[in-house]
């Protein structure tokens, strides 16, 4: 069992990035799909798939590289708010990620949302992770 499901996607992640993996495979959950979704949107992945084998799911995602230096998109990957101490923050307060290069992943009333976009719906919540 794990305790923090979205440490353990971002882990698994970060290590396939290190090992220059072209695919990585990770366990489903609503917030994963979102976060995914999210990757893939603001281009930091290639491609995902949802694939869904009895009653376990699993997300296949595509990693994006630099086709002459092979330097992945994805540079850093920090948690931010976890189970023993959540992190949470005003409309006023959100931060930015590399002065506004790279995003922060905010839970809101609204679902998960970047941090530019939880800044035009003037709503704050709790600070999931940093991507640059």
């Amino acid at each position: 069992m794990n305790t923090d499901p979205i440490a353990d996607y971002l882990t698994r992640v970060r290590n396939a990035i290190t090992a220059r993996h072209k695919v990585v495979e990770i366990p489903t959950s609503s917030i994963k799909r979102e976060i995914t979704k999210i990757l893939f949107e603001k281009g930091y992945i290639l491609n995902y798939k949802f694939e869904e084998k009895d009653k376990f799911g699993t997300i296949k995602i595509a990693l994006k590289y630099h086709p002459v230096s092979k330097q992945s998109a994805i540079t850093e990957l920090q948690r931010i708010s976890k189970p023993g101490l959540r992190k949470y923050v005003k409309a006023d307060e959100l931060p930015r990620v590399l002065n506004g290069l790279g995003i922060a992943i905010i839970s809101t009333s609204r679902g998960l949302i970047t941090d530019k976009e939880a800044r035009q719906l003037q709503v704050g919540g709790e600070v999931i992770c940093y991507i640059s």
